[in-house]
């Protein structure tokens, strides 16, 4: 196999599996990337926190020795890493899923998976980083479909090309999933958004599932845009439905 290009994305295959591994990095290797595998969640993470260069993507699985994928994923986000991280799931858990988003995970692969699909996956993250990270050029083409690259409301600004809200005195990045999931909500001003349509048009979750696992997702994505989280008045609750998202409530 020819040798990887180093300037090829570094990936991150976090994976305790040694033939489930061995099978990722052969693969990704012979796609032209560069790998770095860690079998150990405790030693996973201190090679995330500890490495110069920092991986494009971690490949993450949820159940590790030591730490899982879950507390490596929230342990990243709170040393303000944001490194795309596809979390790899047992298969028919959708708790997982919902679990993994909420930590900070930006997608997910149920096992057993398809390699060609975890290869899209994979691409479609290293993509949308390219473009967050790409100079601005008037005359380059763009990467991905036109969308609206802000949405302002109530002093608060949201990028979605720069996974950032600005709020007064704040700055927060968001995972790719927290945008997506504010993105759908702006742009579907004062309609009544169901817990099932969260998971099926944002998480492309269609499983029977206990949709109120989508309520701690939302109670953080308060703490971004509300002033007062306990009592919102811009995303606010539909008892027994789902969510409203208010750009311009009355008072």
């Amino acid at each position: 196999m020819a040798e990887a290009n180093p300037t090829s994305p570094l990936i991150a295959v976090i994976e305790d599996e040694d033939h489930l591994a061995q099978g990722l990095l052969f693969n990704l290797q012979a796609e032209g990337y560069r790998t770095h595998h860690e079998a150990d969640g405790d030693a996973a993470l201190a090679w995330l926190l500890a490495t110069d260069e920092k991986p494009s993507a971690i490949l993450l699985d949820v159940m590790l020795p030591g730490k899982d994928g879950f507390a490596i994923v929230r342990a990243l986000r709170e040393a303000q890493r944001f490194t795309p991280v596809l979390m790899l799931t047992a298969r028919g858990r959708t708790e997982d899923i919902l679990e993994g988003l909420e930590a900070g995970a930006d997608d997910y692969l149920p096992k057993p998976f398809d390699l060609n699909i975890l290869l899209i996956r994979l691409k479609t993250l290293l993509r949308r980083m390219a473009w967050q990270n790409a100079p601005s050029e008037p005359d380059a083409a763009p990467i991905e479909p036109p969308q609206p690259a802000e949405y302002a409301f109530d002093h608060r600004t949201i990028r979605f090309d720069t996974l950032e809200l600005v709020a007064p005195n704040r700055l927060t990045h968001l995972t790719l999933m927290e945008a997506e999931l504010l993105r759908y909500f702006t742009e579907r001003e004062g309609q009544i958004i169901s817990r099932k349509e969260i998971l099926e048009q944002v998480w492309r979750v269609h499983e029977d599932t206990d949709t109120r696992a989508i309520d701690n997702f939302i109670v953080r994505l308060r703490r971004y845009i509300e002033d007062d989280p306990a009592n919102p008045t811009h995303l606010v609750t539909v008892r027994g439905v789902g969510y409203r998202f208010l750009p311009n409530p009355t008072p």
